[in-house]
């Protein structure tokens, strides 16, 4: 499974981004996709999920902020962000998962095979 994050970009703070996940090689569908990501000198952390059955899922810091969609007869997610503060600089990666994995599964990154490039968001104050 290949996976292309594109959409990221300098934004002013309260400005809003969306960030897209094309992939290829394997039937969109059948997997759970996540959105991590990781800022300068940090760890990689959780951001949002979405399962193969449309069930989203969202970290605190972002619920109300960001929306995770998905189209499968496009083969693509989606990270709508809005509200965007200067915490929210990082470079965003899109994942690919199992889905076998399900609940709280879906916000460990150990759950995805599968993984993107990324692409850096910056928020400028």
């Amino acid at each position: 499974v290949r996976l292309v994050e594109s959409g990221g970009g300098l934004v002013q703070a309260g400005g809003s981004l969306r960030l897209s996940c094309a992939a290829s090689g394997h039937t969109f569908s059948d997997f759970n996709m996540g959105w991590f990501r990781q800022a300068p000198g940090k760890e990689r952390v959780f951001v949002a999920a979405i399962s193969w059955r449309d069930s989203p899922d969202y970290a605190d810091s972002v619920r109300g902020r960001f929306t995770i969609s998905r189209d499968n007869a496009e083969n693509t997610a989606y990270l709508q962000m809005n509200s965007l503060n200067p915490e929210d600089t990082a470079v965003y990666y899109c994942a690919a998962g199992s889905t076998r994995t399900t609940g709280w599964g879906l916000r460990a990154w150990k759950s995805y095979a599968y993984w993107g490039q990324g692409t850096q968001v910056t928020v400028s104050s």
